[in-house]
């Protein structure tokens, strides 16, 4: 008898070990993956700032990004990111509401879910193309407003190849995201709230003001700024929209690692440090509030 409980305990702790050892094999492809392309770059380029062309130690590099002109591309960027992740969220906000509480048709819902999932990674040349092809100084809706109405958009000052341009064509793809990330906090509203606040006398204003909105509040700032971190580090779109005209980290970036005229790659590594630091305290925050979110919501 002993002998078969023993047996039993020894099988049972091979199936264990087996198992474990299938679960860490179908993890592994993605391990390799992610210390391949992205731990071991950022600790080469993390390690590269803090180096001189020839192998030893500065801090110039750190010390150089606060020079006008790279100051000047953080401030950009930053504002670029700001302003397309608040015009996103806001539009975004809104549409999330109407697929979930505005009484659309389950195939409407099922349609902007879908859309939003393709236009959300529709971003690169392919964008900028679209946008160019939509609103440049030859773009359909231009040529169409001036033969039509006879209206001249770029007369008013506006510029696709400029920070309000590029703001919109980022627009494109920060509403998508919006709506993806928030449509599930939106659904996590329990109808038992609204019916409390109905019992007790609350009107619709007051239910939004004084109840979803407070439980929404980490969503929505969280996602914000989810959408300031994506804008921030996209480079295609605003290489191939506007190239060197907009000074903007991104770009900056590319030239001094691939074709400026000093070629500083190191440089270059500090730059991509500070936007490593500027979108990871984004996620971390975004991180936080998720979570702070998710226990409102249980």
């Amino acid at each position: 008898m002993s002998s078969t409980a023993t047996t039993s305990t020894i099988s049972s702790a091979a199936f264990v070990d087996r198992r474990a050892v299938i679960d860490w094999l179908g993890i592994a492809p993605f391990t390799i993956f992610a210390l391949l392309f992205l731990i071991a770059p950022t600790i080469y380029l993390v390690a590269g700032a803090f180096l001189t062309p020839e192998g030893a130690f500065t801090l110039q590099n750190i010390a150089d990004l606060f020079t006008p002109t790279i100051l000047s591309a953080y401030w950009v960027s930053i504002k670029v990111s700001v302003a397309s992740a608040l015009g996103g969220g806001i539009i975004g906000f809104f549409l999330a509401w109407a697929i979930v509480f505005g009484g659309l048709p389950s195939w409407i819902r099922h349609g902007l879910l879908t859309f939003s999932g393709v236009a959300s990674n529709f971003a690169g040349v392919p964008l900028a193309f679209a946008f160019l092809a939509t609103l440049g100084r030859t773009g359909l809706v231009t040529v169409f407003l001036r033969n039509w109405f006879d209206f001249n958009l770029y007369s008013t000052g506006f510029n696709l190849l400029s920070f309000l341009g590029l703001t919109i064509t980022y627009m494109y793809f920060q509403i998508p995201l919006m709506v993806l990330i928030l449509t599930p906090a939106l659904d996590g509203m329990k109808k038992e709230w609204r019916e409390a606040a109905s019992i007790l006398g609350a009107t619709n204003r007051q239910y939004w003001r004084m109840v979803a909105f407070p439980i929404l509040w980490p969503s929505l700032l969280g996602t914000t700024l989810l959408l300031f971190a994506n804008a921030f580090g996209a480079i295609a779109t605003a290489f191939a929209l506007t190239g060197s005209s907009l000074n903007i980290v991104p770009i900056l970036l590319y030239a001094q690692i691939r074709g400026d005229v000093l070629h500083n790659a190191n440089l270059g590594y500090a730059l991509a440090l500070g936007m490593i630091v500027i979108t990871g305290v984004s996620n971390i925050i975004y991180i936080m509030l998720r979570m702070r979110a998710e226990r409102w919501q249980k």
